[in-house]
């Protein structure tokens, strides 16, 4: 370079320019450039991972660096899971640009957060605003739902949008209360698999689920967490160093006086308060519980971990002697505190119970009290199972008829014998026939197989009064939903307008099905003695013929056990003929019992056109008698 004033200034700049940006990590990135808002955090100013220091690896193998591909976090409130996320967002605009997406559990959701979460992250770093186009006008490359920067872009979405979820192809995904998330997306399936359908083509991708979990074998982050290697995190005592994990039960209080709690180190048994928790998590240690296979982390926090100043030990003991009085708040302190599913108290009887009741009546004759008769389907890869149900009042049902489908479920051939099922008029034990008047068919695996045999079929009507079925033979495709709301929660929006030639998903209420289907499994009916002297059984007892052992689930597959769907789903082990029926009184999935159940909703068949409907039907075959609805005598249980 030329002699002149200047030269040395000059190419020294040259040469710092040519040096590459030091490779940092997400969690050094945050500790340099981040800047809490005072809009967004109650603790404004530099970020310190040391005030979470669990935090640092969680962030780390977001970092480019990590052969870690997926990372999964099921937590409590108060830990900064969240704020784990936003750095990694910064750090992406920042430090390894490219296509981002971020997915809230609604769109309304997603806006509120890049208003008060990514717009302040974004305005108090200097190193992001210099990246990121200020909001002048709608074509800026900066509103509310996109973010454009130098080398790629952020777009927020909710998973209720299947537009948004498939709006592009991304690199990064932060999936954020993937527990929130709808079942069944505008009829296009589950939210999550759509999303990461968009990153399927990038080899080095990226992709963080965060999650409290909420209602257990039905929870994605928690499926997500238990096929990781579930790592949890150590913190010494301070007494004996020994390391351990933070539990509920090692929690110690005077009763009464929850303020007063303490933690009692399960080593040495010491008393450790709440002054030492800083030091404990500062010296603490992620440590993985189960085999993974590298490319998926997952982690779990309660909010017993949260620094202090957040949530204490002592705020978790007064929850929970609150959730003690009061049980509607546990499950919102195992969610939200341990950052645990919630096991539903509704558990399945034992299937030996329900062989025991069995009954006489004739497998495949409606008894004398059915009016009309509904059916559940499940769909698996090599078989179709059904159950064939008839229904009275007070919701008392009789299990009619179980078939199993054997055949590759995308061969039409298999269909055609479901057709066959549903076509079949059934003998009543009064001389007539009734038909199958709805079909409810699980959606859940094969789900276009299911849409388009439904689709052949009348279909049940949705409006201000509820569900309704207006001809027999009408075929339903259901979705469950991990929502306790009602049993039918809605008709997919996309579906009800029409976008499938109309054909209408129901989604339904998972937990109020089995809820609802346990409670009746459990009734007790009425002695024999109580039989002969005129006795019934009560509103929603469920009735079975003399089915074999292997359809009530004498033996059950390896690998499952009670409350996990994914067993069933998987086809793990060996399967008996029966699996369904199995799973609906073992306390698995759902089997068809639920499924039919919903149909009973559908059905419509309450009040008092349900009772001008069963006279018309009936007038003249049935004796007056048995009008009431009940028989003149029950059928006896078989010994």
């Amino acid at each position: 370079m030329d002699d002149h004033d200047g030269a040395d200034a000059i190419e020294r700049a040259w040469r710092d320019g040519l040096k590459p940006d030091p490779l940092l990590t997400v969690s050094e990135w945050a500790d340099r450039y981040r800047v809490l808002s005072q809009r967004a955090s109650s603790e404004p100013g530099r970020w310190r991972t040391e005030r979470t220091p669990y935090l640092k690896e969680i962030m780390d193998c977001l970092s480019p660096a990590s052969p870690v591909q997926r990372v999964a976090l099921m937590k409590g409130a108060q830990i900064g899971g969240t704020e784990c996320g936003n750095c990694w967002i910064g750090y992406v605009i920042h430090q390894a640009p490219g296509p981002m997406m971020a997915v809230a559990p609604t769109v309304e959701l997603a806006k509120r957060n890049s208003k008060q979460r990514i717009d302040p992250l974004i305005e108090e770093s200097e190193v992001l605003r210099e990246r990121v186009k200020e909001r002048r006008s709608r074509d800026s490359g900066n509103t509310v739902l996109s973010k454009e920067f130098a080398g790629g872009v952020l777009i927020l979405t909710g998973a209720n949008s299947a537009v948004g979820l498939r709006s592009m192809p991304a690199r990064y995904l932060f999936l954020d209360e993937v527990d929130g998330y709808p079942g069944d997306v505008e009829g296009e399936g589950d939210p999550v698999l759509l999303a990461e359908r968009r990153s399927a083509t990038f080899q080095r991708r990226k992709i963080l689920l965060v999650s409290t979990p909420k209602t257990k074998s039905l929870s994605r982050i928690q499926r997500e967490y238990e096929a990781s290697d579930q790592r949890r995190y150590f913190v010494p005592c301070p007494h004996c160093r020994e390391h351990q994990t933070l539990e509920l039960e090692n929690l110690r209080w005077p009763e009464g006086r929850a303020r007063e709690a303490e933690y009692a180190c399960v080593h040495c048994g010491a008393l450790i308060g709440e002054r030492h928790k800083t030091r404990m998590l500062e010296h603490g240690e992620w440590r993985p519980t189960a085999s993974g296979e590298g490319r998926t982390a997952g982690f779990h926090l309660s909010s017993l971990y949260s620094p202090v100043g957040w949530f204490s030990w002592a705020d978790a003991a007064e929850m929970y002697e609150q959730a003690q009085k009061a049980p509607d708040l546990m499950k919102g302190f195992v969610n939200t505190v341990l950052g645990l599913p919630f096991e539903e108290e509704a558990e399945a009887p034992e299937w030996q119970r329900l062989y025991e009741r069995r009954e006489s009546y004739r497998i495949g004759v409606v008894p004398e009290q059915g009016l009309f008769l509904t059916a559940g389907v499940d769909v698996q890869k090599d078989r179709i199972e059904a159950e064939v149900v008839a229904w009275g009042r007070g919701k008392e049902s009789w299990s009619l008829d179980y078939r199993v489908i054997e055949g590759d479920t995308a061969r039409p051939d298999v269909w055609a014998k479901l057709d066959a099922v549903l076509a079949r008029d059934w003998p009543h034990a009064f001389g007539r026939t009734l038909p199958i008047r709805v079909m409810c068919v699980d959606a859940g695996y094969a789900t276009q197989d299911v849409y388009a045999w439904v689709r052949q079929h009348p279909q049940a009507s949705w409006g201000p009064a509820g569900a309704a079925a207006r001809q027999p033979g009408t075929a339903v495709a259901v979705k469950g939903r991990d929502q306790d709301t009602a049993l039918l929660l809605s008709v997919s929006k996309a579906d009800a307008g029409g976008k499938r030639r109309g054909l209408r998903i129901w989604s339904v209420g998972t937990p109020v099905a089995k809820g609802e289907l346990y409670r009746w499994l459990k009734l007790e009916g009425p002695t024999d003695e109580a039989l002969d002297a005129g006795s019934s059984y009560p509103p929603g007892a469920c009735h079975f013929p003399q089915y074999g052992e292997s359809i009530f689930g004498s033996s059950l597959p390896s690998g499952w056990s009670p409350g996990s769907s994914r067993a069933s789903r998987a086809g793990r082990g060996r399967r008996s003929r029966g699996g369904a029926m199995r799973r609906s009184t073992a306390g698995s999935t759902p089997g068809q019992r639920p499924r039919s159940t919903g149909s009973t909703a559908s059905r419509n068949a309450t009040g008092a056109g349900w009772r001008k409907r069963w006279r018309e039907r009936w007038n003249g075959v049935i004796p007056s008698r048995h009008r009431s609805g009940r028989p003149s005598c029950a059928r006896r249980r078989v010994r």
